[in-house]
């Protein structure tokens, strides 16, 4: 969505840096919080400052004695067979599985992650994971400890940052967007027990000892087409625990993590077929 659009739909007041931090504080975000963040620039209306304003709004309240995550992924890094977005010919598979840089956590940009983390992983202080998919980005206090030693195998599983900010009883916060973007039911697919999950293995280009390979690692067959059900089933069922407010002009959610994963765990049991 271009910048006009996004005016066109929101016609009414900017959204800037006080408001934001505003909003963010009526929702409950407070100093001291980990907090995993999902975004989307353009439902919150028309930014001034673009992303480094929600960045710096959400630092602002945060502190660094607090810590903020981030997805940072890279699923394009695979196999071009996989690939559907985009579909390429039969004939250029071989050329690209030669040819395809190895994941380098300092420079790969994110893909379909949005333009928040985007900016957020390239900032001051700001450390990433070295998953060649799944990778993480934190900023504040445990920063370090969050991102360090992501396993290749199950990368959003018990090992993954996502399992640090568990231990660390943290939040989640989704800005503007659903259920279906929040990446911690995947970890709680990982702890779960259901008819139709599966092991199989993925591939990505990792750099090892300088060189670049194409690396095979186990995961689980991740599907997020139920998390909006279980989204709406867990505010059902937890409406004291998850806050809903207004964000910008955008309906936002900030929750306990550990609830939200345990509640996934037993529901993936019952639901999943």
């Amino acid at each position: 969505m271009d910048e006009a659009e996004v005016i066109r739909k929101n016609p009414k007041v900017p959204v800037t840096h006080e408001s934001l931090t505003r909003d963010l504080r009526n929702l409950g975000l407070e100093p001291g919080m980990t907090a995993v963040v999902h975004s989307s620039l353009s439902a919150l209306g028309w930014v001034c400052g673009g992303q480094i304003t929600v960045i710096r709004s959400l630092m602002d309240i945060v502190r660094p004695f607090g810590n903020l995550v981030m997805p940072t992924h890279t699923g394009h890094l695979c196999d071009p067979e996989r690939w559907d977005t985009p579909p390429v010919p039969q004939d250029w598979w071989e050329e690209i599985r030669q040819s395809m840089p190895a994941f380098d956590p300092d420079v790969t940009p994110s893909r379909g992650m949005g333009r928040i983390p985007e900016l957020f992983r390239t900032m001051p202080d700001v450390v990433r994971s070295r998953h060649p998919h799944f990778s993480f980005a934190a900023w504040g206090e445990n920063s370090v400890e969050i991102v360090a030693n992501h396993p290749l195998d199950f990368g959003i599983g018990d090992e993954s940052p996502l399992a640090r900010v568990y231990d660390l009883n943290g939040w989640v916060l989704l800005l503007g967007v659903d259920f279906d973007r929040n990446t911690s039911f995947h970890l709680a697919e990982n702890r779960a027990t259901y008819r139709g999950k599966e092991q199989l293995f993925r591939m990505a280009p990792v750099l090892l000892d300088g060189h670049r390979r194409w690396k095979k690692y186990a995961d689980i067959n991740l599907d997020s087409e139920d998390f909006l059900d279980l989204g709406r089933d867990f505010c059902h069922d937890n409406e004291r625990e998850v806050r809903i407010g207004q964000v910008g002009h955008s309906r936002s959610y900030l929750f306990r993590q550990r609830a939200a994963v345990d509640y996934a765990v037993t529901w993936f049991g019952k639901n999943r077929k």
